[in-house]
């Protein structure tokens, strides 16, 4: 039976990170995705927990109700309360936990719409994984890896938390090692629609499989980056310019696109280089997300 947190009981006793990484990149490769996240968070206090990526990524707040409803109390431009995803992986998980308890979200959203960076996906997965805790549910991992499938294919490799291969719909994930790197993430001025392109009638569908044993992004590439740049030019010219500086491709099915480095500086000094207009942030890959030990 699931666990609950009753009225007047103190907060859970979180034992979370403070410091992290600040983005998330995400790349479709021939078919599977490679997906490296980090985020940032500090401690909770008096039955808020609150999640951060950095100043750059989305930030999370869950306040406990006790009448069971479950709310996004404030407006995101893009994104309906009916269509966030950390609010649908509330309401899964009040369900399949069986709690009287609801809770208040706020969302501020910092990563950008259409992307190509998972922070919808993320933003599901940190739902799952922290409320799971501040009600006191007491799922295993592997229950929340099931509602989480039932959210999108690429909500699952956030709740697993570590750098993985995904394959099929997302439900199998083998982990991935992925050597220390800083990476540039470019953000060009366009939203692309998920739908439109794996939709899309030029879209290669005939990818020979990965071997994960000789895995490499170089290597494999993103089938869906030629329909990317083809739609949207504002992509290919911002994956264009970085190409000059560093091997680069397009996040999953953009808009971003991005670069790993050995050192910060080194990425630093690329994205001081970009034209006028041309945007951009720096984060540190991490092997396991901050909030991976939330979960069992």
């Amino acid at each position: 039976m699931a666990k609950t947190l009753k009225p007047g009981d103190p907060a859970p006793p979180f034992d979370l990170p403070t410091a992290g990484g600040g983005a998330v990149s995400l790349a479709a490769l021939k078919g599977k995705r490679v997906v490296l996240h980090e985020a940032k968070l500090p401690m909770p206090a008096a039955g808020t927990l609150r999640l951060q990526a950095e100043r750059l990524g989305d930030t999370l707040t869950f306040r406990v109700r006790e009448d069971g409803a479950i709310r996004r109390v404030n407006e995101v431009a893009g994104v309906p309360a009916a269509e966030d995803l950390a609010v649908r992986a509330a309401r899964r998980l009040r369900v399949a936990c069986g709690t009287r308890l609801g809770a208040d979200i706020t969302l501020e959203k910092r990563l950008p719409l259409g992307g190509g960076l998972g922070g919808g996906s993320s933003d599901a997965a940190t739902a799952l994984l922290a409320l799971n805790q501040i009600w006191r549910a007491g799922l295993p991992r592997e229950r929340l890896l099931a509602l989480a499938l039932e959210l999108g294919a690429d909500v699952p490799v956030f709740v697993g938390g570590e750098n993985a291969l995904a394959e099929g719909i997302g439900e199998r994930l083998t982990p991935l090692s992925l050597p220390p790197a800083w990476y540039l993430v470019l953000t060009p001025p366009v939203e692309v629609p998920t739908a439109r392109i794996f939709s899309h009638i030029q879209l290669k569908r005939d990818s020979k499989p990965i071997k994960i044993t000789a895995f490499s992004v170089e290597q494999a590439g993103n089938d869906l980056e030629p329909v990317v740049c083809r739609e949207y030019p504002e992509v290919a010219r911002h994956l264009e310019w970085l190409r000059r500086m560093a091997p680069a491709w397009v996040t999953g099915t953009g808009a971003c696109v991005f670069a790993a480095f050995l050192t910060e500086s080194a990425a630093r000094q690329v994205l001081d280089q970009a034209p006028k207009g041309m945007r951009g942030f720096i984060a540190r890959g991490l092997a396991r997300h901050p909030l991976r030990d939330l979960a069992r």
